[in-house]
């Protein structure tokens, strides 16, 4: 009964939160036939904001960190964001009616990290005192970027085949899976250079990296400081009450499928998290990382993204769903994945002990 009480409590917490809170506000009287809009451009310019500051952020954060310390552990947090991208992707792909687009934008959140549940537990390691690295907030952008890149590529990649195909089957191309005149072999690999190259082009991702650039290369901490970190949570409820009214005006498109996004957004978090645990254990054998470390990577690996990866999704991938990836990553999986630090803890002291 507790542990019931103690999950309303965590979804009630939540859901008051400017991020939840704003975005169920623009559901709310986008349901209620509001006429209320953002300006398309005012909308863009707030994206760019954000994920300037995001990147920003990164950047600086990585420049500040020990390289030698970090390079293991910062690998682990990539390849951590690209498997829970590829294998959530297909997994939720399966489902019928979830399209390739929703699977992409709700695999790539959930790879992504949110800051919010990174520091709940580092103020729950830090209650216990329990040590970790200084550098663990710069393990942040290795995860999250990776994470997006891949569902975007993904997303496109296979938008793409689909056209493909379609200019195919009405006789106007040819395209053969085996060895003919275009097997999927060269089709795929001048397809994935083009979509890498336009990925990273992308306005979404090309703030997002400028950002991470100047923040490593330069020293903007003064405007970064005085302009950006100031702005950015009210920037970001613009953002989720925008999404909030798009999310209700695509809520039908969800009706036969949201059982999947349930199942996903409920058991996503502790798998991942898992995962997570099972990569810092390769880095604490390889370069000790502490066992604060292998809590706070689980901890990564089972948060979904609720600042960098909305707006992203949302520029890069327009015709994914908001209420899909959104509903399913911060409505589901930021609860569980709060709620699960304290079983990596738990498994962090049996495992190497604190």
């Amino acid at each position: 009964m507790d542990i019931f009480f103690e999950v309303i409590t965590t979804l009630a917490a939540q859901f008051q939160k400017p991020t939840l809170a704003f975005l169920m506000g623009g559901m709310l009287i986008a349901a209620m036939g509001s006429k209320l809009e953002v300006p398309e451009p005012v909308y863009k310019f707030v994206v760019l904001l954000l994920l300037l500051k995001v990147g920003l952020g990164a950047g600086i954060s990585v420049r500040s960190a020990d390289a030698m310390s970090l390079a293991v552990p910062a690998i682990c947090a990539a390849l951590l964001g690209v498997v829970i991208v590829v294998f959530g992707g297909k997994i939720l792909a399966m489902w019928r009616g979830v399209s390739n687009a929703d699977a992409m934008a709700t695999a790539g959140l959930f790879g992504a990290v949110s800051a919010s549940t990174l520091a709940a537990g580092m103020a729950m390691l830090d209650s216990e005192g329990i040590y970790y690295e200084g550098f663990i907030g710069a393990l942040y952008p290795f995860m999250d970027v990776a994470a997006l890149v891949t569902a975007i590529f993904l997303a496109r990649i296979s938008a793409e085949r689909r056209a493909a195909a379609t200019v195919q089957s009405d006789g106007t191309a040819t395209m053969s899976t085996g060895g003919g005149s275009l097997g999927f072999g060269g089709f795929d690999g001048q397809l994935a250079k083009g979509i890498i190259v336009d990925t990273i082009k992308s306005p979404a991702i090309s703030a997002l990296l400028l950002g991470i650039g100047i923040g490593l290369l330069a020293r903007p901490e003064a405007v970064y400081e005085s302009f950006y970190e100031p702005l950015f949570r009210g920037l970001l409820s613009i953002l989720m009450l925008v999404m909030g009214m798009e999310a209700w005006a695509r809520l039908s498109e969800l009706k036969k499928v949201a059982h999947a996004y349930l199942i996903y957004g409920l058991t996503a978090p502790l798998l991942h998290g898992l995962l997570g645990f099972g990569m810092g254990l390769v880095a604490h054998h390889f370069t000790g990382f502490s066992a604060g470390g292998v809590v706070l990577l689980s901890i990564m690996a089972a948060s979904s993204s609720d600042i960098s990866g909305p707006p992203t999704m949302r520029a890069a991938l327009p015709e994914a769903n908001p209420s899909a990836y959104i509903g399913s990553s911060t409505g589901l999986g930021t609860p569980v994945a709060i709620l699960s630090i304290p079983l990596f803890i738990t498994l962090a002291e049996l495992a190497i002990g604190f």
